[in-house]
């Protein structure tokens, strides 16, 4: 692209009228009271010119009184003396005798600052070109508004999906939300309620924007991951399922896959799975999670065994937990879902009337207490540990797959 504009502009150079074989005059500074002009160049093609100089003169172009540097945005700005000028612009490379642009009646008036724009995408200018001048600085017009129009395109995208990412942390804090809507007097079924159509109203939000734009651009993967996530959302998972497969067909198309995408789409598709009973499917796409985007494995891991403990999966809930350990030993609601898991095949003590907790439960409840004291199941655990007449200790080793 730099290389096409040097071209043009040496052609146009030697295109226009010539002036005098002089060298412009040093930039002079204003002594007596002055006026202000700034303004903007644009190219013939239409783009920003980042280079350059425009100067004033009082005598065609001969000899500048004032020059002023174009900036890479195409932007001068300067003082002069009082007076009507000819603009002229040149480039860095222009001879001193040539000028690349020029407009005439060009007035600065003392404490004023004008605006006065070099347009050379102008029809005038453009008719003055040389042909193959004339037939390069269309080309690159045309470039210019396909990439202009590309950008607008990115710039709707980006702040769509900016919208998809605050709606769905919206969406995980709407519990939240609700309560402080309702109040404190709230019933747990208006909580519900309330919670349930702030989920949905944020999640339809999400699917009308990736709806929309995934028709601009199908091949952006990132679009149908986060589609697919307020498919899920609305509990729709057949289509959840095929847009995060057609996200990970994307990504495995793509020179540069992107981890979290990749991530994001195998975990909905092992979330989708772990809530249809597909319990194989779902730890082979939460391990595909796991693997694609290292950095987040506990975090995917943590979600599996959450879902198969919501939906009451025990023997799920405790494979997934425990290889969530083994990814990030540190977070204690795994060893709650552990506990709960393993204390399902707990028995009765005839005898004592204890619960006689099976290998490995006491543990991991004791283990969560040790990470979370006063966590939000913290009663719970000391509860069970209680009616099985164990003491809080800190001994806990995780189970295997």
């Amino acid at each position: 692209m730099k290389r096409n504009f040097s071209l043009w502009l040496g052609l146009l150079a030697f295109a226009v009228v010539p002036v005098l074989a002089q060298a412009p005059a040093a930039p002079t500074a204003p002594t007596a009271p002055t006026g202000k002009i700034h303004g903007h160049v644009t190219n013939p093609s239409g783009a920003n010119q980042g280079s350059g100089s425009v100067s004033l003169s009082t005598d065609d172009g001969h000899t500048s009184k004032f020059t002023f540097p174009v900036n890479a945005n195409g932007d001068y700005t300067g003082e002069a003396a009082p007076g009507t000028y000819m603009l002229i612009f040149r480039q860095a490379d222009t001879p001193p005798d040539k000028m690349v642009d020029s407009l005439p009646n060009i007035k600065i008036v003392v404490g004023q600052d004008l605006n006065q724009d070099d347009d050379m995408s102008r029809q005038e200018f453009i008719d003055k070109l040389p042909p193959e001048a004339k037939k390069q600085a269309e080309e690159m017009r045309k470039h210019n508004a396909e990439a202009l129009k590309a950008n607008a395109v990115i710039k709707s995208l980006n702040s769509d999906l900016k919208t998809a990412v605050q709606d769905v942390h919206d969406a995980d804090g709407a519990r939240a939300a609700a309560q402080q809507q309702l109040g404190a007097t709230a019933t747990k079924a208006a909580l519900d309620a309330k919670e349930a159509e702030i989920k949905t109203a944020k999640y339809t939000e999400i699917e009308t924007l990736m709806t929309k734009d995934t028709g601009a651009k199908p091949d952006a993967s990132v679009l149908w991951a986060q589609l697919g996530q307020a498919q899920i959302g609305l509990k729709k998972y057949d289509v959840a399922e095929t847009s995060y497969k057609k996200a990970l067909d994307l990504e495995t198309a793509s020179k540069k896959p992107n981890p979290a995408v990749q991530g994001l789409a195998n975990a909905g598709l092992g979330e989708i799975y772990a809530r249809s009973g597909k319990v194989p499917e779902a730890n082979a796409a939460y391990d595909a999670a796991a693997k694609a985007d290292p950095p987040k494995a506990g975090f995917y891991l943590r979600n599996e065994a959450v879902i198969f403990f919501q939906m009451n999966n025990a023997d799920a809930q405790v494979a997934a937990a425990n290889e969530g350990v083994k990814a990030d030993p540190n977070q204690p609601v795994l060893y709650y879902i552990i506990g709960q898991g393993l204390v399902q095949k707990a028995t009765i003590d005839n005898k004592t009337q204890r619960i006689l907790l099976p290998p490995g439960c006491a543990e991991a409840y004791q283990k969560y207490l040790e990470l979370a004291p006063t966590g939000p199941y913290a009663a719970d655990a000391k509860g069970i540990l209680d009616q099985a007449g164990q003491k809080v200790s800190s001994s806990y080793k995780s189970g295997k797959k």
